[in-house]
């Protein structure tokens, strides 16, 4: 049985920083894929950034490129998200996803196996 479970969402500044963290409880190999999403009110939810294949894979939506960096810490069973250069449009909740296969293909974009409850990011400007 796989859970997630994220961390780290706050409220802050536009041009400031957060590092979301996701625990996994459970085995994920590092062969598949884990990423995450983000939902704003009114909105879908989106893709923002995945990795697979022990991180040799990175995967980024165009509106997060160069701001955000996504890492799996395999030693702590952890996924994060450093987010820079905060936008006010990065305003949402943000999700940990992990599925059953690798994210390429385009696949990191719609996963969906696994579900963390979500942490709160609010950047004000």
């Amino acid at each position: 049985q796989v859970q997630l479970v994220e961390s780290g969402g706050d409220s802050v500044q536009a041009g400031g920083s957060l590092r979301l963290s996701c625990l996994v409880s459970g085995y994920i190999p590092t062969s598949h894929c884990m990423g995450w999403f983000r939902q704003a009110p009114g909105k879908e939810r989106e893709a923002v950034a995945a990795t697979s294949n022990g991180g040799f894979y990175t995967y980024y939506a165009d509106s997060v490129k160069g701001r955000f960096t996504v890492s799996r810490d395999n030693a702590k069973n952890a996924l994060h998200l450093q987010m820079d250069s905060l936008k006010p449009e990065d305003t949402a909740m943000y999700y940990c996803a992990a599925d059953t296969r690798s994210c390429a293909g385009g696949f990191w974009q719609i996963m969906n196996r696994y579900w963390g409850q979500g942490t709160q990011v609010t950047v004000s400007s």
